[in-house]
């Protein structure tokens, strides 16, 4: 009796694609691989990696550092930097993490410009850092560094490296929570759970709507590794626990419950590459280059959905309400950086280092123009210069809002200071009286200096309404001069009923 005839049927991929691992790229031989190739290059790679892009992000963003004046968020960091501890809590409790920390920071080192400017500073470098780790972890080592130098070259990045703002510390948390999300991908122990937890409360503690990352992440999860998703979730709980706390606080203190911003419009939208990269070219260049890195394997979908998926969540949420500002989805930046390295680094080496020329060079106007005094979009020096030197003994003034109050307080000196008129009397003071008492001078006064932030018709808010600004103009106050330096407006009003002295 013959045997029967045996087919042997072909393998169609690899034996251990699952349901989750649809793109069948397991990571199991990955680890192994990736150590492999850092071992052969140890001396050259390991270490410049994460040293060159330090040092470049270093560099860039230590260059004129004091040179742009406190911008409005910037006079509020510096407000809690030099107020009692207990006023620190009592106000937005979004930031309150950010501004004690800062509080703590000016306790040593002082509140000056330039040191309440280090600790941004300090956290756009270890991003840069980490960023150039993480790619080469994830891709090879030379993708790393051009990774690390593309972020660390993007007028953006210098931009926030030199804010006193926790843009740049929840940009550094997101680099981190991501780089600890790997391993809780390849094996969810408790200490690396619990190490991913702890990224993650710090990046809520940053900047609450950071938390859209975990939208990316969460998408990561159930594509690879669905089984790990109840750990992952229980993982990312307490972050989100904390930010809720947080936001709850807040509503009840000042009755806002969601961060400040604008609702979605197409120029809003066009203008938000401008406001991630610097440069507008500058985000089309690394969208294209970001299309190369596809099709979505294993490690470049991790990226993508850190790109991705957060904006698209910001977005959806701004068609309802208006929080869309593109400086919160600064988190999602070093994604992009990685994405395009991957292309860049699929050309020879000449290639890729000159397309990172390319990209520093369209960035370099930018670069120059952010170390301006008016780098930041608005020159608070100039508004003081205006005040200061043309403020006479007796003056009045009128702040549009109390940004700009914190303004003369930061920048004038004490005994040039016109007087805060309505501090010291009735809102309704010029309904009362024709002229204006100045806070206890011997005489009413007679030049109101009027302080706005913007470019606001003349005694008009940037949103409008009946403020004291035009009922000083009801009661017989003129404007005299008008100067609008960046992102201000200053107004010298002269009672027209009263002779000059």
């Amino acid at each position: 009796m013959m045997d029967a005839d045996t087919m042997v049927l072909p393998r169609l991929g690899p034996a251990d694609v699952g349901v989750e691992d649809p793109w069948g790229e397991d990571r199991s031989a990955r680890p192994r691989r990736a150590a492999a190739r850092v071992a052969a290059g140890a001396g050259r790679w390991r270490i410049a990696v994460w040293l060159l892009p330090a040092l470049l992000t270093g560099g860039l963003g230590g260059a004129g550092l004091g040179t742009p004046g406190l911008r409005t968020e910037e006079l509020a960091t510096w407000r809690a930097a030099t107020s009692p501890w207990r006023d620190v809590w009592a106000g937005d409790r979004t930031l309150a993490p950010y501004h004690l920390l800062v509080r703590g920071w000016a306790e040593l080192f002082g509140a000056g410009d330039v040191a309440l400017r280090v600790p941004s500073l300090l956290a756009m470098t270890a991003a840069a850092a980490l960023v150039g780790a993480l790619a080469a972890r994830m891709f090879a080592p030379g993708t790393g560094l051009l990774a690390g130098a593309l972020l660390a070259v993007l007028p953006s990045t210098t931009r926030y490296a030199q804010e006193a703002q926790p843009h740049a510390s929840a940009l550094f948390a997101a680099v981190l929570a991501t780089w600890l999300l790997l391993p809780v991908l390849d094996r969810p122990t408790a200490r690396r759970l619990a190490a991913y937890a702890g990224a993650v409360v710090l990046l809520g503690l940053c900047q609450p709507g950071a938390l859209l990352l975990l939208a990316g992440h969460g998408w990561v999860v159930l594509a690879f590794r669905r089984a790990t998703a109840g750990r992952w979730l229980a993982a990312a709980l307490p972050g989100v626990l904390v930010v809720a706390a947080l936001l709850r606080s807040g509503a009840r203190v000042d009755g806002g419950l969601l961060p400040p911003g604008v609702r979605v419009d197409p120029g809003v939208l066009a203008a938000t590459p401008r406001e991630l990269f610097g440069v507008a070219a500058l985000g089309a260049v690394l969208a294209g280059l970001a299309l190369f890195s596809l099709p979505l394997r294993y490690a470049a979908a991790i990226c993508t959905a850190w790109a991705l998926v957060p904006a698209l969540g910001l977005l959806l949420v701004a068609r309802v309400v208006p929080v869309w500002a593109p400086a919160g989805l600064l988190f999602t930046v070093p994604a992009w950086a990685v994405l395009a390295a991957v292309a860049m680094s699929r050309l020879r080496v000449h290639g890729a280092v000159a397309g990172l020329a390319a990209v520093a060079l369209v960035g370099a106007p930018a670069q120059v123009s952010v170390r301006g005094p008016d780098g930041h979009g608005q020159d608070p020096r100039r508004v003081a210069a205006i005040v200061d030197g043309l403020g006479r003994r007796g003056d009045g003034v009128l702040y549009g809002d109390p940004a700009t109050r914190t303004l003369v307080a930061r920048y004038v000196p004490a005994d040039r200071r016109p007087v805060d008129v309505l501090a010291t009397g009735s809102v309704d003071v010029f309904a009362i009286r024709p002229g204006l008492d100045c806070g206890g001078c011997d005489v009413a006064a007679r030049r109101l200096w009027l302080i706005q932030p913007g470019h606001p018709p003349v005694g008009r808010a940037p949103g409008g309404g009946d403020g004291a600004a035009m009922r000083a103009l009801r009661a017989g106050y003129r404007p005299a001069r008008v100067w609008r330096p960046a992102g201000f407006t200053v107004v010298l009003l002269t009672d027209q009923r009263r002779t000059s002295p």
